[in-house]
């Protein structure tokens, strides 16, 4: 019997499912909030805390876990890692490392967490989309 194993499926194979989870958790730790159908808003805000969870640790051994979660996708900014500060432009008195998702999940994100101990995420319902009445749904980081 499959007693307690219930995972949100969105009708979609295992292999495609995996890369739509992570597709979304990349986004959203990109921009802080995404709005997307309410199925799939549902599924990801467990995969997400995870996500945050193993950001909030911070060690070696966790930022590789979560490189398994999320593409790794550069982001156009520059971050000073041991500050946290964003700058658009590279500075020349700085050292200053290309922002990725990883880096901003591990830098940013996590120390913007590490006091709370659960709850990182909040979904809000929004009206149907017109094409198709589907639930719409707007996920975002609290």
């Amino acid at each position: 019997m499959r007693h307690q194993t219930k995972k949100h499926q969105l009708g979609k194979a295992q292999d495609q499912r995996k890369a739509l989870l992570r597709s979304l958790a990349t986004e959203l730790f990109l921009h802080g909030e995404i709005t997307t159908t309410l199925a799939r808003a549902k599924a990801l805000k467990p995969y997400a805390e995870k996500i945050i969870t193993l950001a909030k640790k911070g060690d070696l051994h966790s930022i590789r876990q979560a490189a398994r979660y999320i593409y790794n996708k550069e982001t156009g900014e520059y971050i000073d890692v041991k500050t946290g500060e964003i700058f658009e432009a590279p500075q020349k008195d700085k050292k200053l490392s290309s922002q990725t998702v990883l880096r901003k999940l591990f830098v940013v994100i996590g120390k913007q967490y590490s006091d709370r101990k659960g709850g990182y995420t909040r979904i809000y319902h929004l009206p149907p989309r017109r094409g198709d009445a589907s639930e719409m749904a707007l996920i975002q980081l609290v």
